[in-house]
């Protein structure tokens, strides 16, 4: 006779478990409200802050680096416009 009981389907040794529905790398939106800024150029870069919901933990950096330099190059750009008379290094 044998008392063991059989094991449910998909609980054995080597099945793929679902992550749990708490696992914090998981995709989720963080519901940060993006507010137009009247600058094309900054509000496209504001908004690419959105791909980083729909990405894991790590994926993050990728996007934050990519918002900042584009941040970082709009603002180059306002002192390389022609006409301009301060330096670039030249405070107010």
């Amino acid at each position: 006779m044998n008392d063991a009981v059989p094991e449910a389907e998909g609980t054995g040794p080597g099945a793929v478990q679902p992550p749990p529905e708490d696992d914090p790398a998981a995709p989720a939106p963080l519901g940060v409200p993006r507010a137009p800024t009247g600058h094309p150029e900054v509000d496209a870069r504001v908004e690419r802050l959105a791909d980083a919901d729909h990405l894991t933990t790590d994926g993050h950096v990728e996007v934050y680096e990519d918002v900042h330099r584009g941040l970082r190059d709009a603002l180059t750009a306002l002192d390389a416009r022609p006409g301009s008379t301060r330096h670039p290094t030249t405070t107010p």
